[in-house]
């Protein structure tokens, strides 16, 4: 099943496997997917001698396996074979088992991820062809790992069709606890386990422990673009310098196709976060991934976040914390999200195959949605409400040229219309007639740009009509020592390299104020 090459590739990456590792595979002995599964695993075994496969009979509506350390269970499952993007997660999963994993947690995230309550079986549904499915994966993975009352199964959606259907899937990543849902769609480490512990209980108490301080000169708060460059030009200026952010890339991890960065012809959002993590690593940044700041103080000479169970201090800030999806925020929007309300066509595309649906926004990101979906939907209905559509012109003709997709103007969503578990329509009004219609569509792709995620400073900081911090062209704000920079801030177009050059601005602003001695 898996080709010489990538044989060859396996050999070398489990080449320094310390523990024995056993993949553990149960089927019905009749269902026919057995021999394939059985076969991929023992492709991969046979690239150490460190991995073998074991089987066995169960009654689960797919072929399963779970990774098994020195014969002990570790709580990770896979329900399907995991190729595509998945393949990279039963990678991590075995290195991780074996303690030599990149994406362990530091150990802040991992005394509470210990903490836990269990028994606690995770399940988490994805598809091969999702991009963002693979981080969401692979986070749980880790906390099975590493809390040996918790089970995670990552379960490939094709091939658990009653499942799917129990569930209603029709969003990816969605992540069950038992029967209920924890989450749906991109979600980091830190936050998935904020809502574990919200849903689940932990045996950590608020008393436990006083909050580790952290003391840097520069804080930098976001790891996207801004925030990234930001972080590099203060390290470069000789600044105690660290990032607090969820992930690093930030929204540049759901881009797949970035083809405006001067001098790269062409690169994906989750290379581009790759490739800005690597430049960090070559300066002495100290980055704090997977965190999720709960309060945050501007007033005097020192600048505090505070996350839980950390306190960071500095006496310069450094805001770059981006912006994400736009709600329509009408009736109906937010109890579909994840049924029928999705905001990802690479991830969540598939499941609408063969159905109509709706996509809100006739600017760059919607139109090229209705082009991606009309390729698997039998009709796509775009809706924009002013009288134009803001897409480039090169996306407007290859739109025209479908013969599936209707654009609508001039068209003001007003419902989406369900019972909770699915979509059944969307009611739009006509702004030049005025009348409203429901067009009958099975999901609902929303697509009109982003807001600012600036509320942890409201009231702290100016903030304009659209929420976006008000900088001047140093990229300072209204007060000393706090800097913004990026998608967060005032500055017009919202684009990569635009982004670069303002953190890096923020930067230099910051190292001109410090040598003025105005920050102490």
């Amino acid at each position: 099943m898996l080709d010489n090459s990538i044989k060859e590739q396996l050999k070398n990456i489990f080449s320094r496997l310390e523990s024995h590792i056993a993949f553990r595979m149960l089927s019905r002995p009749d269902d026919v997917r057995s021999a394939e599964m059985l076969e991929f695993l023992q492709d991969v075994a046979a690239t150490s001698p460190n991995l073998s496969v074991e089987t066995g009979n169960a009654d689960s509506e797919a072929p399963e396996f779970e990774i098994v350390k020195d014969g002990t269970t570790t709580g990770v499952k896979f329900c399907g074979i995991p190729n595509g993007h998945e393949f990279s997660t039963l990678l991590l999963a075995v290195l991780n088992a074996d303690g030599q994993g990149k994406n362990l947690p530091d150990a802040s995230l991992t005394a509470r991820i210990k903490a836990l309550k269990g028994p606690l079986k995770l399940r988490t549904f994805v598809s091969l062809t999702c991009t963002n499915c693979p981080d969401v994966a692979q986070a749980l993975n880790v906390i099975a790992l590493l809390n040996p009352d918790v089970e995670n199964t990552v379960t490939d959606g094709a091939v658990v069709p009653g499942l799917v259907k129990e569930f209603d899937i029709k969003s990816v990543p969605a992540v069950y606890a038992g029967g209920t849902l924890v989450s749906v769609g991109r979600i980091t480490l830190g936050d998935l386990l904020a809502k574990l512990e919200d849903n689940c209980g932990t045996a950590r108490c608020a008393g436990d422990a006083a909050p580790v301080v952290r003391e840097y000169d520069v804080t930098v708060l976001g790891a996207g673009p801004a925030g990234c460059a930001a972080a590099i030009y203060c390290a470069r200026k000789g600044f105690s310098t660290a990032v607090v952010a969820g992930a690093v890339g930030g929204q540049v991890l759901e881009t797949m196709d970035i083809g405006n960065l001067i001098s790269v012809t062409s690169t994906t959002g989750p290379q581009l976060a790759a490739n800005l993590k690597a430049h960090m690593a070559a300066y002495p940044i100290e980055i704090f991934e997977n965190r999720s700041v709960t309060a945050a103080s501007v007033e005097g000479p020192e600048k505090e976040l505070r996350c839980t169970g950390e306190t960071f201090r500095s006496r310069a800030l450094i805001i770059a914390t981006g912006a994400g999806w736009r709600h329509l925020s009408v009736p109906g929007e937010s109890e579909h999200v994840g049924h029928g309300v999705a905001f990802c066509t690479h991830c969540d595309g598939p499941y609408y195959a063969g159905l109509r649906v709706a996509v809100v926004g006739g600017g760059n990101s919607g139109i090229e949605a209705a082009i991606d979906l009309a390729a698997l939907c039998p009709h796509v209905d775009v809706f924009e409400f002013t009288d134009s559509l803001k897409a480039d012109l090169v996306l407007q003709k290859k739109v025209a040229a479908l013969t599936n997709v209707d654009i609508h103007l001039s068209s003001q969503v007003e419902e989406i219309i369900g019972d909770g578990r699915s979509v059944s329509g969307i009611r739009v009004k006509d702004l030049v007639s005025g009348e409203a219609a429901v067009y009958p569509v099975s999901g609902v792709f929303v697509q009109i740009g982003q807001t600012p995620n600036s509320s942890l400073f409201k009231g702290q900081l100016p903030l304009n009509k659209g929420g976006e911090i008000e900088v001047d062209r140093t990229c300072r704000t209204a007060v000393k020592g706090v800097y913004a920079a990026g998608d967060v801030t005032d500055i017009p177009y919202k684009q990569v390299v635009i982004a670069m050059g303002e953190g890096g601005k923020a930067a230099l602003s910051a190292f001109m104020d410090f040598m003025r001695g105005e920050l102490g």
